[in-house]
């Protein structure tokens, strides 16, 4: 009998789980509209706190799936950022760095250049500039541009150049900065 209870119970909670994600709809992007958008679960634990500082250094490394679609770092970034102004968490709140190196760096290159490259458009370049506006450092590897004899001039110039990628990962680790790999 406690058994069939219990299943009940289990199952009446997963029925109101889904009645809650159905309740929300689609998921919003108001700051980052490119990115994957985000759905307030009401009563869902460690909800964004609006009056908490937000501290993350996003390192990446890999290259889109596609030439047409974002590189996974600025995706996820983008999607955070659009967590925090759905649940209107102040952008003042929010510290993010993103410091590009190895295959992701292809997606940082200036349009004309990406065209070139890939025979489209770069769907990161009004990514980048959104993401500066919102507050965010954005840095390429100064190492890894020499190292594969890129151009700094062909980079997007919401980008800067750093010294060196894993000092930066480093730097920001070391004031608090919680570390997402993309």
């Amino acid at each position: 009998m406690k058994r069939v209870l219990s299943l009940a119970v289990v199952a009446l909670m997963a029925i109101e789980t889904l009645q809650i994600f159905a309740q929300n709809g689609t998921p919003s992007a108001p700051v980052i509209p490119e990115a994957e958008g985000y759905v307030s679960i009401p009563g869902a634990a460690i909800p964004p706190d609006k009056r908490r500082t937000y501290r993350a250094i996003y390192d990446a490394t890999r290259a889109a799936k596609s030439p047409t679609e974002l590189v996974p770092a600025l995706d996820n970034a983008g999607s955070e950022l659009n967590a925090f102004g759905v649940e209107d968490v102040p952008l003042r709140n929010v510290k993010f760095v993103i410091v590009f190196h190895g295959a992701s760096v292809n997606g940082i290159l200036n349009d004309a250049n990406y065209r070139a490259k890939f025979g489209v458009a770069n769907p990161n370049i009004k990514v980048l500039a959104e993401m500066k506006k919102a507050g965010v450092e954005i840095f390429v590897c100064g190492q890894f541009l020499l190292a594969e004899k890129i151009d700094p001039k062909i980079i997007s110039p919401d980008v800067t150049v750093a010294s060196d990628a894993l000092i930066v990962l480093m730097a920001y680790q070391n004031d608090g900065y919680a570390l997402m790999n993309y």
